[in-house]
C-alpha cells in the first residue's frame, strides 16, 4: 500500500514569528537581495511558517 506524501513540508519545530522572521532576514542577507529558485522555495516556506506563527490580530484585545 502506497501513502501519499504531503505537498507542504511540516515545520521543523514550533518557532515564534520573530524566530522565523530572523531566518527570512538572514536568507535575504546571504542572497545579496536576489533569490535563486531554491532560495525562493525556501522563502515561500518560511513566509508560510511565519504566517502560521504570527498572532491573529482579530483575536487581540
Amino acid at each position: 500500500m502506497l501513502h501519499a506524501m504531503p505537498t507542504t513540508p511540516e515545520p521543523a519545530a514550533d518557532r515564534s514569528a520573530d524566530e522565523v522572521n530572523e531566518e527570512i532576514r538572514a536568507l535575504w542577507f546571504r542572497s545579496g537581495g536576489t533569490l535563486s529558485m531554491e532560495e525562493r522555495r525556501e522563502y515561500q516556506r518560511l513566509v508560510m511558517e511565519w504566517a502560521a506563527a504570527s498572532p491573529d490580530p482579530t483575536q487581540a484585545a
